[in-house]
């Protein structure tokens, strides 16, 4: 009866020694070792296997038919060893595995592009999955470990429980019908917004952008006059579009081509014109999720600008 054996990456080392020097002496050498115990570790082997793999001469020794076989297959299992080790490394250290991600809408087409574009050069291993959602939806999925990380504007709704970082800050703009008399001007003054008529983003659905419209018509003197509602990027660029109103939007979004839309700049030091992105997450986040967070909060405010090129 064959003997048990443990096939472990030192004997099955020792045996692919042998088959790379076709002599037990020279393989001892090589192995550091006295030639009787390397002897014995073969023949043990070969009496777990059940078969002969050398056979052996005055001038050496050379590989049987199974021999053949099972040093190719030793081979395979000490790569697989290794490659086994060294992927659990990788996950533990935050290379490899799956992150799961939940956005806002505003996001989109702003921020995901860059953050996409990092992880895939600087974390190749990890796989990105996406989940779009309401600001209190993404908030409730990474608190409940659905998602693990969150990008969202509005951190009021943020307990003891999720850590919040911001990873960029920008200011907000109008945007307006290609043919509104603002259309290619360069920027312009809250003011000059009084008498317009907007699109108003949903409170449940967009409750950040909604008060910060609020708060910057309120400080510039006058109350929006709503004549549509929209809860989601593309209801908001559709009313503009049609040429019905106007609305109040992130300054980045003058980089998306939207037809028969314009996007400008407004001046004034109204704290509420700045807004900020944040990155959410459990205090007990998986490795990954740091390693990618320390990606996205390294990249400059540069990279989100979607008029510059991936490389620029």
């Amino acid at each position: 009866m064959a003997d048990d054996i443990d096939f472990s990456r030192r004997l099955l080392e020792q045996f692919l020694v042998v088959v790379q020097e076709k002599h037990f002496g020279r393989a001892a050498e090589r192995l550091g070792m006295s030639q009787p115990p390397l002897s014995q570790s073969i023949q043990r082997l070969e009496r777990a296997v059940g078969t002969r793999l050398f056979d052996r001469g005055p001038g050496g020794v050379r590989l049987t038919a199974a021999g053949r076989v099972f040093a190719s297959d030793a081979q395979r299992l000490l790569d697989l060893r290794s490659a086994a080790i060294a992927r659990a490394r990788r996950v533990a250290n935050g290379l490899e595995g799956d992150v799961r991600i939940g956005y806002v809408s505003l996001l989109s087409h702003l921020y995901l592009p860059a953050v996409l574009r990092a992880a895939a050069e600087q974390l190749p291993g990890l796989r990105v999955h996406l989940h779009h959602g309401s600001s209190a939806g993404v908030v409730d999925l990474v608190r409940t470990g659905a998602l693990d990380l969150g990008f969202l504007r509005d951190p009021s709704r943020l307990s003891d429980d999720l850590v919040g970082t911001v990873i960029a800050t920008e200011r907000i703009g109008v945007a307006v019908p290609r043919d509104h008399r603002l259309s290619g001007a360069g920027s312009a003054d809250l003011a000059e917004l009084a008498e317009e008529d907007f699109v108003l983003p949903d409170p449940t659905a967009l409750p950040f952008l909604a008060q910060q419209l609020q708060l910057v018509c309120h400080g510039a003197g006058f109350t929006p006059r709503g004549v549509a509602v929209a809860d989601d990027l593309s209801g908001l660029f559709s009313y503009v579009a049609a040429g019905l109103c106007v609305s109040l939007v992130p300054e980045g979004m003058r980089h998306l081509a939207v037809a028969g839309v314009s996007v400008i700049a407004l001046r004034g030091r109204v704290s509420a014109l700045d807004t900020a992105v944040h990155a959410i997450h459990r205090p007990d986040a998986d490795p990954a999720v740091i390693r990618l967070l320390d990606v996205v909060t390294a990249l400059p405010s540069e990279s989100y600008d979607l008029g510059v090129p991936p490389n620029g």
